[in-house]
């Protein structure tokens, strides 16, 4: 049964909301992503599932919305001289991928059986990745910035590219029996100019109507803005006969460099989220299981052949042009899929006349279940692919070393500590496990060992035994607890200073028994506090005093803490609330009663 279409469209909202509350956070949970669940809740609800849903294509051409929006957002973060930066990716890395992973699936399509239009066309589809999957993977793994990142958006821009010149070859290579659409010479020139005068509509007038808009101080106008010009360029897009999302995609580039960007990301960022999070609903509901039911021997083939081949292009593209091992593997199990824009080309293609409904049917339901494969295949690699191993070239192992002092980690907190111990002319011997930084330090004449100071092996390579001091300077509180009772058991006559993460953390090392502990930012933020004072206009003497008296209380406090728990010194700390006389909080605040993870650091 169906849910009504007309009458009661709150239910189909509460529903769709439903489904994906329920299956993402669950999917999320097993560590299998959030589009794995989307497409999981929408094959459940959706005509094939429970049937609450008869027409996904409805939903599907609203949710479309949301990669179009995912794609302004992805060029508010473009400026026009990265994307100048990335040229060489795009048109050089781009091309290359989508001209052998075509040639390579257009030679399994005919091996298939199908005629040279078809197999080609075929063939292309897949070749276009899931932007919006893509896309979401990398910002939940947080590598849409990174170089490897960068590279994979380079490739989905220009395979959002190719579905202009695909669009006009399906009607070009539709039979003499195909509808054939207008002439492809006058709509590739329509096309032209709806980006030309996109580009001038970004130049000359954008800018001066948010200026405007701004100046009116309402907050709903900037919201309506900001939704009409991405509307309006995916719009214009369409009308050319090109891709909404390159529509979207340019006009967050023309608008990447304006003083309004951040607020445009800020208002455009929950309709993205939501409408993406349907386009997913949405594509789970399309796949026909009926068809795949009937046709599951050979859809299984092609998922597994076209992934595989097109993997393999991806993988020897990416060696090709002098990728990493593990960025190649990456960026095939991350491109492997077919796309959105497949639905797209493998319609003007059965509307061409190039394949027939079936096959079409058959496409689509492949390209849908590789696109829930993706999170599978990238979760793979997790097996597939050993931990890199750091390169040895120029670091030297901790061995046989004797120095007075010995430094456990090399990083900001670590290089000020050796600062201090150099210019005594202490014989300092200094561990860390950043080979990187290792090789950095000698560029600076200092000399850096490789050692993980969480063994006892290697410290005592290090000479922990018979060192002065052991400073343990690393930032990983975790790490730091595991030194600590470490050195204590293992060398208890050493001294022990550590830079504690915050106050909790400092409270455990002080039951340890270390000899010294500092909380990372104390004496930095007391120096900050001071020269905060200066700027407001209170004098020098004056705001040492003050930084001075913040020192004393905070000591004090401590000292209390230490016999007594974390609120026993809560007298001492001053607060802004108007209950206490004196201006100090009668109840510890909300951060401090927590114990939230810097708890008054």
């Amino acid at each position: 049964m169906s849910l009504p279409s007309e009458g009661n469209q709150l239910v189909n909202v509460v529903v769709l909301l439903g489904a994906a509350v329920v299956a993402v956070p669950l999917f999320k949970r097993l560590g299998l992503g959030s589009v794995l669940g989307y497409l999981a809740a929408g094959l459940a609800i959706g005509p094939f599932g429970m049937g609450l849903f008869s027409d996904p294509k409805s939903i599907l051409h609203v949710a479309e919305l949301g990669v179009v929006m995912f794609l302004f957002i992805i060029g508010l973060e473009m400026q026009p001289s990265r994307l100048w930066k990335l040229r060489g990716e795009i048109f050089g890395l781009g091309v290359a991928q989508v001209l052998a992973c075509g040639a390579l699936l257009t030679g399994v399509g005919l091996l298939a059986g199908l005629s040279g239009p078809a197999a080609f066309m075929a063939a292309m589809g897949f070749v276009l990745s899931s932007t919006a999957i893509v896309m979401q993977i990398l910002a939940e793994r947080g590598e849409a910035a990174s170089g490897p990142g960068q590279r994979i958006v380079s490739i989905l821009l220009l395979e959002d590219l190719a579905i202009v010149p695909l669009l006009a070859l399906a009607s070009l290579l539709a039979p003499a029996g195909g509808v054939q659409h207008g002439d492809p010479w006058l709509q590739a020139a329509i096309a032209v100019g709806c980006i030309l005068a996109l580009l001038a509509a970004g130049r000359w007038l954008l800018n001066p109507l948010f200026r405007l808009l701004a100046a009116a101080h309402a907050r709903e106008v900037m919201t309506a803005a900001a939704l009409l010009v991405v509307l309006g360029a995916a719009l214009l897009m369409e009308l050319g006969g090109l891709s909404m999302a390159m529509g979207a995609f340019l006009a967050g580039v023309l608008l990447s460099e304006s003083t309004f960007r951040h607020q445009l990301e800020a208002e455009v960022e929950p309709f993205r989220g939501i409408l993406l999070g349907l386009f997913f609903l949405g594509v789970g509901m399309s796949l026909d299981l009926s068809a795949v039911v009937r046709e599951w021997p050979l859809i299984l083939a092609a998922v597994i052949v076209f992934m595989l081949v097109k993997s393999a292009g991806v993988y020897v593209v990416a060696r090709a042009l002098r990728a990493t091992h593990a960025e190649a593997m990456t960026r095939a199990a991350l491109l492997a899929q077919g796309g959105e824009f497949a639905f797209v080309l493998y319609g003007a293609a059965a509307t061409a006349g190039i394949f027939d409904a079936h096959t079409g049917a058959v496409l689509t339901a492949v390209v849908i279940i590789s696109m829930a494969f993706t999170p599978l295949c990238v979760l793979a690699l997790r097996w597939l692919l050993p931990k890199p191993t750091p390169s040895m070239e120029g670091v030297d192992v901790a061995k046989d070393l004797d120095g007075c002092v010995l430094i456990v980690g090399f990083g900001r907190f670590g290089q000020i500590v050796t600062q201090a111990m150099l210019a005594r002319d202490l014989k300092v011997s200094i561990l860390d496990t950043d080979t990187d930084a290792i090789r950095a330090a000698a560029k600076w004449g200092v000399k850096v060992y490789y050692g993980d100071g969480t063994r006892v092996d290697m410290l005592r390579t290090a000479g922990a035994e018979n060192a002065c001091v052991i400073l343990i300077c690393i930032d990983n509180p975790r790490s730091v607890n595991h030194m600590v009772k470490l050195v204590k058991a293992e060398f208890p006559l050493v001294k022990v200073a550590v830079r504690a993460y915050d106050r909790i953390h400092s409270l455990a090392l002080a039951k340890e028994g270390v000899d010294y502990q500092v909380r990372e930012t104390l004496e930095s933020a007391l120096a900050f506090g001071e020269a905060a004072l200066r700027v407001v206009g209170v004098p020098a003497d004056e705001a040492a005093e003050v930084a001075q008296d913040v020192r004393k209380r905070d000591t004090e406090r401590f000292e209390l803490e230490v016999a007594g728990g974390l609120f026993a010194g809560r007298s001492l700390l001053y607060g802004n609330m108007s209950s206490a006389p004196d201006g100090k909080n009668d109840k510890p605040d909300r951060e401090t009663a927590e114990m939230a993870p810097s708890p008054q650091a």
